[in-house]
């Protein structure tokens, strides 16, 4: 039997979150709940979904500072915000921050369930290829080529640091923000060192720059 259409429910209002389980299982799809935004965001990066719905007012992380932080690391699920907050200027924020649709608390059942099937008709999103220098970062492919044509794999990891990085080549970003926005998942600060390592042994030492007592910024050509 073919499965359903993944969705990713991150909601911290039990009574509301069982319902929408139900009814969304009752039409087809798998859900996956997280109660709160750490969880949204684990679940969010190490797996796969057709489509998410967010609430805004979660614990741990905001609803669209979970949204932001998902789609920084490449994550283009079709969003919709699921939320009381449902103003004419609640709804423009939840839509420059990166959702594809909003729907205000309370919601009609039927209306729910067309704006989840029209976000899953969309064609998916693209991450535009990222120059940096000495090269360009194919974020969704997980490819750099570089200028004199060589081309390296790398992993999730590798590119989710590398973009973060390349896309802003001269902020120096501390290692407490890699960490919260690159490695929410990790417990050991250590891994952002490690991280840094493994780029520079695939693409060359000069890549990434250590600012002293500071952090890590993009650096010259490799």
């Amino acid at each position: 039997m073919e499965a359903g259409p993944r969705v990713l429910i991150v909601e911290d209002d039990a009574r509301l979150a069982a319902m929408l389980r139900e009814l969304l299982q009752s039409e087809g799809y798998e859900v996956s709940l997280a109660p709160d935004g750490q969880r949204g965001l684990h679940l969010g990066l190490t797996e796969s979904f057709d489509v998410a719905v967010l609430d805004r007012g979660l614990p741990v992380i905001d609803g669209l500072d979970l949204l932001t932080k998902l789609r920084e690391r490449g994550v283009l699920v079709p969003v919709l915000v699921l939320s009381a907050l449902g103003n004419a200027a609640d709804r423009v924020e939840g839509l420059d921050r990166g959702a594809e649709d909003y729907l205000a608390k309370p919601f009609d059942i039927d209306e729910l369930l067309a704006r989840l099937r029209v976000l899953r008709r969309r064609p998916a999103s693209t991450v535009p290829v990222i120059r940096f220098a000495g090269g360009t970062l194919d974020a969704a492919n997980r490819v750099v080529t570089r200028d004199d044509g060589g081309r390296l794999a790398l992993s999730e990891r590798e590119t989710a640091l590398l973009e973060r990085l390349a896309r802003r080549p001269n902020q120096v970003f501390s290692r407490e923000d890699l960490l919260e926005n690159v490695f929410a998942d990790a417990d050991d600060p250590g891994i952002v060192d490690t991280y840094v390592h493994h780029l520079r042994r695939k693409l060359g030492r000069e890549l990434i720059e250590t600012v002293r007592g500071i952090g890590y910024r993009m650096g010259a050509a490799p």
